[in-house]
């Protein structure tokens, strides 16, 4: 299981020096986000087949390898104008993701919330929203069928698909594309911090959705709902990656949610409980 890191956690003047960090850092996986490169956009309106292939190229000078691209936009917005431009935006990402080096994109279901795609909006729960977000999934799926890409939601408590049943849910009723899987994280499974009964969470989650992982992340949250560095928190992620390892072995294991200076505790934290808890 490869531990890798959102490259965007390396705050550097441009993409080379970006990647070097990564490298120094002893990490050989990462998940991409366009915002890295010059024209600092996360969702550009296009990506030019020079600028997809420098970013495989320097990726590969330092064989790195891309677990996944991010192609994160409110895929719930209540302005459907705002959604269109997001939804164009994604498909110019899905379209030049192979010629990045990654055949996986990541997607967020996203909020109401017109602010703010991860922030919690009482209309999260009503038909309409639940409608709209759908709709921009599947015309995700059509895309990524066309250019033979891999999408993964990823389901977060403020989102639309706010937990592992109602990730199941979209799965399902869109008959379980082969081109849309998930993208599981552990902390976004627990509202408010509330663990007591995490076991029960966990394996449930792993239930529903084990079979359709694609991309795993690792970050931490408290008792409180404060979102930490991995093994800065309360989740058993001794749980967490036995699980994962029975459901999923080959998956990147991608830590995010931490600053550059928590990077060596955190590779080192996780490989101990890799070491621990696999096989030999």
């Amino acid at each position: 299981m490869d531990v890798g890191i959102f490259a965007k956690t390396f705050s550097r003047p441009d993409l080379p020096e970006t990647l070097d960090a990564v490298v120094a850092a002893g990490l050989t996986t990462i998940q991409f986000n366009m915002a890295l490169t010059a024209g600092g956009r996360s969702m550009p309106d296009d990506i030019p087949l020079a600028l997809a292939t420098q970013v495989r190229d320097e990726v590969a000078r330092r064989d790195l390898k891309m677990a996944a691209v991010s192609g994160t936009y409110n895929m719930a917005h209540p302005d459907a104008t705002v959604r269109a431009t997001g939804r164009r935006r994604l498909h110019a990402l899905i379209a030049g993701a192979r010629d990045m080096g990654t055949s996986v994109v990541t997607l967020c279901t996203g909020s109401r919330c017109a602010e703010d795609m991860w922030r919690w909006h009482p209309d999260n729960a009503k038909p309409e929203a639940w409608r709209d977000m759908r709709g921009s999934i599947e015309a995700a799926v059509g895309a990524a069928e066309t250019h033979d890409v891999t999408l993964g939601f990823e389901p977060e408590h403020n989102n639309i698909v706010n937990d592992a049943a109602t990730g199941r849910r979209l799965l399902d009723e869109l008959g379980s594309p082969p081109q849309l899987k998930v993208v599981i994280d552990p902390a976004n499974l627990f509202p408010g911090g509330h663990l007591a009964r995490q076991a029960d969470t966990l394996n449930a989650a792993f239930d529903l959705l084990g079979d359709d992982l694609v991309l795993a992340h690792a970050k931490d949250v408290t008792a409180d709902g404060t979102i930490v560095a991995a093994g800065h928190g309360a989740l058993d992620y001794d749980l967490y990656i036995s699980l994962l390892h029975f459901a999923a072995p080959d998956v990147a294991l991608i830590m995010h949610g931490l600053s550059e200076a928590e990077v060596p505790g955190c590779r080192t934290f996780i490989q101990t409980a890799l070491a621990r808890i696999l096989p030999s």
